[in-house]
């Protein structure tokens, strides 16, 4: 049985899309840092995401390098079960100010190592927590190169950075943005704006309810005028019959 043109078509479609997901799918199971971007100048929470590439081996070990010409005067890891977290100091030639204090020394590598019963299995990933602060103000990023290892002794180096105007690299080091702290007030003000609309809408709302309650009074006033107009005038007609 011959193919019609239609056939021949859709089978074409269908190839070239799984070719596309093949080819998109390595190249999207990055190691990366969660929230991409964080405000400048406070303490945040962040994950490094790492997903297991691999078809057959597992992840047993994740080091992530701090940048160094950014040192912060915290670095706290969330206890992760299974894993234990070694935290690497480096000697700063500039101590940091923190809370009053002379900070000397900042961390600059975290490493996590995996025990038998909680590796990253292939199609599986997992999230480190790391609490940072206080977060550097003349920067707008922070790169972190990360190694992963797994257990078959083979080490992806997410190490390479990316340059302006050229394609992302095959193993990009995972980056955070760094956004200005005013951002946070301005994107106060709107919420601010909105709850004045909301107490004008009130208030609208209020003097409308109260126009309407008295014109409903008014309407009452009057029909109780008509009334007893009415019974006066009932009233003098049964005096009128009676004198007469």
């Amino acid at each position: 049985m011959r193919s019609t043109p239609a056939r021949r078509t859709a089978l074409a479609a269908a190839v070239a899309g799984a070719a596309l997901l093949a080819l998109a799918g390595p190249a999207a199971a990055h190691v990366t840092v969660q929230p991409g971007s964080v405000p400048q100048g406070g303490y945040s929470v962040v994950a490094f995401r790492v997903p297991d590439e691999s078809d057959t081996a597992s992840t047993v070990k994740l080091e992530v390098s701090l940048p160094a010409d950014h040192p912060m005067a915290s670095v706290r890891v969330q206890p992760l079960t299974g894993w234990t977290a070694v935290l690497e100091k480096t000697k700063l030639a500039t101590p940091l100010k923190s809370h009053g204090k002379d900070i000397t020394e900042a961390v600059t590598k975290i490493t996590w190592t995996a025990d038998a019963t909680a590796r990253i299995a292939p199609g599986q990933f997992q999230e480190f927590r790391v609490s940072l602060g206080a977060l550097p103000t003349d920067t707008d990023t922070l790169t972190f190169k990360a190694l992963q290892t797994y257990d078959n002794g083979e080490i992806v180096r997410w190490i390479e950075e990316a340059k302006e105007g050229q394609a992302e690299p095959a193993k990009p080091a995972p980056v955070l943005t760094l956004t200005k702290a005013a951002a946070a007030s301005a994107s106060a003000a709107p919420a601010a704006d909105h709850h004045a609309s909301q107490d004008t809408a009130a208030a609208a709302s209020g003097s409308a309810a109260d126009d309407s309650t008295a014109r409903t009074l008014g309407v009452v006033g009057i029909v109780v005028g008509v009334v007893g107009a009415a019974l006066g005038v009932v009233g003098l007609r049964r005096r009128s019959g009676s004198a007469s």
